[in-house]
C-alpha cells in the first residue's frame, strides 16, 4: 500500500511538471514568432518589451490573481490569469498590443473576447504595472501590488521549440 502511495504521488508530481512546462513552453512559443518580412513600426526605447511577465495583483473577490503576461516582438501578447481562491481555471487570452500616446504606456487589444476590453501597462525597467480600465495610474494601498515582474527567461537560440 505505501509503495502505491509513492507512485500516486509521482504521478501527480509529473502531471503538474509536465502542467507548468507546458504553459511555459506556450510562452515560449508565443515569443518566438516572428513578423513575416517586417520589422515592427514601434521603436523601442531602451527597456525590451518582450518577454515574459508574472505577478500576482489584487481582487475584489478572490485571494489575488494570478497573472503571466508574454509580449512577443511581432506586438502579439499571450495573457494568462487564474482568479486563486475563486476558480482552478486559466483564463487565456490572446492579442495585440501598441503604445499609448507616450512611449511608457502598453495598451493591449484582445483578438476575440471585445468584453474583456483593453488592458493597460505603464513601462518599467524589467517590470510593468497595470493601470486602470482609462490608463490612469492605480492609487492606493495596494498601488505598488499590480506590478509584473519579467523573467529571465530566453527563447532557445535558431527560433525552435525547445527538445526538437
Amino acid at each position: 500500500m505505501h509503495s502505491f502511495k509513492n507512485k500516486h504521488n509521482l504521478i501527480i508530481g509529473s502531471i503538474l511538471i509536465l502542467g507548468f512546462n507546458t504553459l511555459n513552453n506556450l510562452a515560449l512559443a508565443e515569443l518566438t514568432e516572428t513578423p513575416s518580412g517586417h520589422e515592427s513600426h514601434h521603436e523601442q526605447t531602451s527597456t525590451e518589451w518582450p518577454g515574459v511577465y508574472n505577478g500576482f495583483v489584487p481582487c475584489e473577490d478572490c485571494n489575488g490573481i494570478k497573472t503571466s503576461l508574454a509580449l512577443n516582438s511581432n506586438n502579439t501578447y499571450l495573457l494568462i490569469r487564474q482568479y486563486v481562491g475563486k476558480s482552478e481555471r486559466e483564463i487565456v487570452e490572446k492579442g495585440k498590443f501598441s503604445t499609448g500616446s507616450d512611449n511608457n504606456i502598453l495598451v493591449l487589444t484582445p483578438r476575440n473576447n471585445i468584453e474583456a476590453g483593453v488592458h493597460y501597462y505603464s513601462v518599467g525597467e524589467n517590470s510593468l504595472t497595470q493601470l486602470d480600465n482609462n490608463g490612469n495610474a492605480i492609487t492606493g494601498k495596494k498601488a505598488e501590488k499590480y506590478r509584473l515582474m519579467k523573467n529571465d527567461i530566453k527563447p532557445p537560440k535558431g527560433g525552435g521549440h525547445a527538445g526538437h
